[in-house]
């Protein structure tokens, strides 16, 4: 929001408290990919830990007033849309394979 005076009122929420999200979106994920069995859900548990980094280097790119954290960004969301379209090809393939997205089903990938 640009307030009259051509100044941002973003600055007004703490880096910390995005840093403090961040950490919990980080923690969420980890547990989904740690606790959880099923493939899809795993990997959406890596892509919310993905986003988690995200943010985290937006707030301190905000913080340092630097780009170079939204170029790290930018360059994770490419990382991220290529897991997701090899991550879901595996998938799939799997999937018609074994008739199953369990973890522990397809833990031994013998013929």
């Amino acid at each position: 929001m640009i307030t009259k005076k051509g100044k941002s009122n973003v600055a007004a929420v703490p880096t910390s408290w995005f840093l403090l999200l961040s950490a919990i979106l980080f923690v969420i994920g980890a547990a989904g990919v740690l606790i959880r069995r099923d493939m899809l859900i795993v990997l959406m548990c890596v892509e919310i830990m993905m986003n988690a980094v995200n943010l985290a280097f937006i707030a301190f790119a905000h913080h340092l007033n630097s780009l170079t954290g939204q170029v790290f960004v930018f360059i994770v969301i490419a990382v991220a849309a290529v897991e997701v379209s090899v991550g879901l090809a595996i998938l799939i393939g799997l999937n018609r394979l074994r008739e199953t997205t369990d973890l522990d089903d397809v833990a031994s990938l013998k013929g």
